[in-house]
């Protein structure tokens, strides 16, 4: 539909450039969109600029989505149009496959196109073309490969909170030269100004202010994020795989409610998972099927790897127990019992057998899991959890008591130095073995679901057989995970016939990353940047948790897991600083698992 323009170029730069705010306007907003204003009587309504950047996800052997987003010159009734091109070199000289697409405000003006007839394991270039020969940036995407695979690499991050500062770790993820970002969540943040963080970093206040709910909150949200330059450098020179957390909706998110939602008052939940579900589609570069709430999908990397992404957020997780609904230590024995029913589900029936399904019937060396909470056993002392909890409570408070935040942080570090002592000199203590999950959030709050899932991957002499008397299918197993912002890794291991932890053979292993902005336990804790005592705390916590071989507790990064033949190699990358554009890469850990029978459990690498 062609109308007449109503707004000036200069003015609509102007405002686009506003709307930008401290974030970095990217270079495409510079770039000609027409004729000066005394031409705007004459202009074509579909003439934009692409300040949103490029995109490309869910690539596979023979296709990939492409993404942009339309910044058209006027919203009310304009049908947009756009060119796109795939080529094989940079400079867009041998194109491959191209088309003309159509948007509009029903889509948010994004645009996806599934581009098919593609060739496997090649790197292609992508451009977006509009009217008055206004281009997009140049997007770099791969191909997934075939047949023989000796290597495959992969960046994974979750939980950029925009608000708590700058995206240097999505700077830096590009220098990883990955074959895909694998992001496992919380790519956007719901909170209102002033909830979370209390203070915003410097020209990073949250947009629109007020807590997101509705459809056009989800999508400012999104179009604010998508501004950011170090954002979509990354989306520009990587293709991504991505599923959503609970933020993409709201805090603690289960399949009929959220903690961060008060029905009626911010409308129906229903209303409100819709409307976070249609955002999220809108502006990420996931395939979109038939049901846009289901998002679990498989990708194949020839016969290395089988990487199966998994929704535990929204589709059917049952709401999680809470330690305020038991009088503990009294009701710990209640506790149990009901973390051990299994009609209680993460997953839900179809996707835990479709999971089951799926790496039953891969051939690949690697059985990779991108998903989004920690599956590692996480157990900790009771006393410790009690005074964890408090001291997150009164965190969270509006105006924290600042004298019992420091008592409670005093209290935490002198019980665990008592317990690590007890560890060696009296390990049957009840003040060690009195242990409850850490988080109830994650798969600890679900251990039948988190078991199926480990029995089936275990060797066939170990663990149990199921109620079809299936035994496992002795897989490799790479549980990739995030929420929780710090890094962590855990050896995974299943129970045996009496329900114990049968650790005769690790299953597989888990690598959980640090988040891209959001605090972790250097807020909670107490230890702030004191790198010594940073230190006394994560080797307390190792030492306590008996699967646990490794936790980095106060830097923000991401991972970059490298996968062999023989062995998987994970390293943590860490960033000194998100508060200023200028940063150093710090504190790099690698660990790395082998594959085979006898094998996997976590080496030092």
């Amino acid at each position: 539909m062609t109308t007449k323009n109503q707004i000036s170029r200069r003015n609509f730069m102007k405002s686009v450039a506003a709307g930008a705010g401290a974030a970095s306007v990217p270079a495409a907003l510079t770039g000609c969109i027409g004729d000066d204003d005394k031409d705007d009587n004459k202009k074509d309504l579909t003439v934009f600029v692409f300040g949103h950047g490029v995109a490309s996800g869910d690539p596979l052997s023979d296709r990939v989505i492409i993404w942009t987003r339309i910044t058209p010159d006027k919203n009310a009734g304009t049908v947009a149009t756009a060119e796109w091109r795939v080529a094989t070199d940079e400079a867009m000289r041998n194109v491959v496959k191209s088309g003309r697409v159509d948007t509009d405000a029903n889509k948010d003006y994004t645009i996806k196109v599934d581009v098919t007839g593609l060739d496997a394991n090649t790197t292609y270039y992508y451009q977006f073309e509009g009217s008055g020969n206004t281009k997009s940036v140049v997007g770099k995407t791969k191909t997934l490969p075939v047949g023989d695979v000796s290597a495959v690499k992969m960046a994974v991050c979750s939980c950029a909170n925009f608000a708590f500062g700058r995206f240097n770790v999505y700077k830096d993820m590009v220098n990883a030269n990955a074959d895909v970002v694998v992001h496992l969540g919380d790519y956007i943040y719901e909170y209102k100004s002033g909830q979370y963080p209390t203070e915003y970093a410097e020209g990073r206040q949250p947009d629109p202010v007020e807590e997101i709910v509705k459809l056009e909150d989800y999508r400012a949200r999104y179009n604010q994020y998508r501004r950011d330059a170090d954002l979509q450098e990354l989306h520009k020179s990587t293709p991504f795989i991505c599923v959503w957390d609970d933020h993409e909706l709201a805090n603690d998110t289960y399949k009929d409610g959220a903690e961060n939602h008060t029905e009626g008052e911010e409308g129906t939940f229903a209303d409100r998972r819709a409307a976070a579900i249609q955002a999220y589609h809108e502006w990420l570069p996931i395939r979109t099927g038939s049901d846009a709430a289901k998002i679990d999908r498989s990708f194949d990397f020839g016969n290395l790897l089988s990487l199966h992404m998994l929704d535990t957020r929204m589709v059917a997780r049952d709401k999680p127990l809470s330690y305020s609904d038991f009088n503990l230590p009294a009701d710990a024995g209640k506790l149990v019992a009901e973390l051990g029913k299994t009609d209680r589900t993460l997953l839900g029936k179809e996707q835990q057998d479709r999971v089951v399904k799926n790496t039953f019937e891969s051939g690949a060396v690697w059985q990779v899991l991108g998903q989004q909470v920690l599956m590692g056993r996480i157990l900790i002392p009771a006393e410790l959890l009690a005074a964890l909890g408090q001291l997150q409570a009164e965190l969270e408070k509006p105006t924290p008591n600042q004298t019992l935040v420091a008592t409670l942080q005093t209290q935490i570090n002198t019980s665990l130095v008592q317990l690590v002592g007890l560890k060696t000199t009296d390990p049957t203590n009840a003040r060690l073995t009195t242990q409850l999950p850490y988080n109830l959030d994650a798969w600890d709050g679900y251990p039948p679901a988190r078991e199926e899932i480990l029995q089936r991957m275990a060797p066939s002499d170990v663990g149990k057989p199921d109620a079809a008397g299936l035994v496992g299918r002795n897989k490799n197993l790479v549980v990739l995970a995030g929420d929780t912002h710090n890094a962590w890794a855990s050896n995974l291991y299943p129970f045996d016939a009496d329900n114990n932890v049968d650790r005769r053979k690790s299953v597989g292993v888990e690598f959980a990353t640090a988040s891209v902005t959001s605090p972790g336990f250097e807020t909670y804790a107490g230890f702030g940047t004191d790198p010594v005592k940073k230190a006394q705390f994560e080797g307390a916590i190792t030492a306590l948790v008996d699967d646990l071989q490794y936790i980095n507790a106060g830097d923000r990064g991401y991972m970059v897991v490298e996968f062999g033949k023989e062995e998987a190699t994970c390293e943590w990358r860490f960033v000194d600083t998100i508060k200023e554009a200028d940063y150093n890469v710090i504190g790099v850990k690698k660990m790395k698992v082998k594959a085979g029978e006898g094998n996997r459990k976590l080496l030092p690498a």
